[in-house]
């Protein structure tokens, strides 16, 4: 059981991996983005979409041990 469990996970990892490798190839168009006044270099949408969010991944846990969340 423990061997389908991990050949599972294994499965279910790569396909993640591949998305995310099809989402990068597939979004390469230039974008340059302005909040405030403040303007990005031009790079691909990929990079400003992973970086969102890679940074919501980062945030969540953050803001859930400063606030007190518990998971049960």
């Amino acid at each position: 059981m423990r061997g389908f469990k991990r050949f599972t996970l294994a499965l279910i990892v790569l396909f993640v991996a591949l998305v995310i490798l099809i989402f990068v190839l597939e979004n390469q168009q230039g974008v340059a983005l302005v909040f405030l006044g403040w303007s990005t270099p031009q790079m691909p949408v990929s990079v400003f979409v992973t970086g969102a969010l890679i940074a919501g991944l980062a945030a969540g846990p953050m803001l859930g041990s400063v606030f007190g969340c518990k998971v049960k």
